[in-house]
């Protein structure tokens, strides 16, 4: 199962764990009042698992593609990693399934304070448009990971500041009516 915590507030290296002392553990229905979803599944077998063709159905994911990120790999990886890192948001959901590897995402939660989901093996999340957050490797610095689009894909990140959006004001309406 997804472990999630609270952030320290440590500038050191953003691969490594950073967890607030003391611990303060995150649980799913927390994750899911920010309008993030997750799903364990086996992606040893994601190019014929139903429950994955069962969830793309519901949601509409109908592109996807692969992407590994590590050095030998992903052209430009020292620029993408940081503007993975740069905290943004998107005009549509994002969504990850993690193939092999691990990484982190860093979401914000309804007081600005971050929040680091550890993603593995078998993980599968979607962001909500309109909510702040970030993606960096852990310390294996490797990952690889199917995203998934409703329609086209749109590869657009807003840095913060971006609370003039549409997407933006959606989403704190949401976290308004989930309070």
């Amino acid at each position: 199962m997804v472990q999630a915590w609270y952030m320290d507030e440590a500038a050191d290296d953003p691969r490594r764990p950073h967890r607030a002392e003391p611990a303060r553990p995150v649980g799913l229905e927390q994750l899911r009042r920010l309008g993030v979803l997750y799903w364990k599944l086996d992606a040893d077998k994601y190019e014929n698992d139903p429950e994955l063709e069962k969830i793309r159905k519901e949601r509409n994911y109908s592109w996807m593609d692969i992407i590994t990120i590590c050095k030998d790999q992903l052209p430009n990886y020292e620029e993408k990693i940081k503007m993975f890192f740069e905290e943004h948001l998107h005009l549509d959901e994002e969504i990850r399934y993690i193939l092999d590897g691990s990484g982190y995402f860093d979401v914000r939660d309804r007081e600005d304070q971050w929040i680091r989901i550890s993603m593995e093996k078998g993980d599968m999340i979607t962001l909500p448009a309109g909510i702040y957050h970030r993606f960096t490797l852990d310390e294996k610095n490797y990952v690889k990971a199917m995203r998934l689009f409703v329609g086209d894909p749109v590869w657009t990140p807003y840095n913060r500041p971006s609370d003039h959006l549409e997407a933006r004001t959606q989403y704190l309406e949401f976290l308004a009516q989930t309070a």
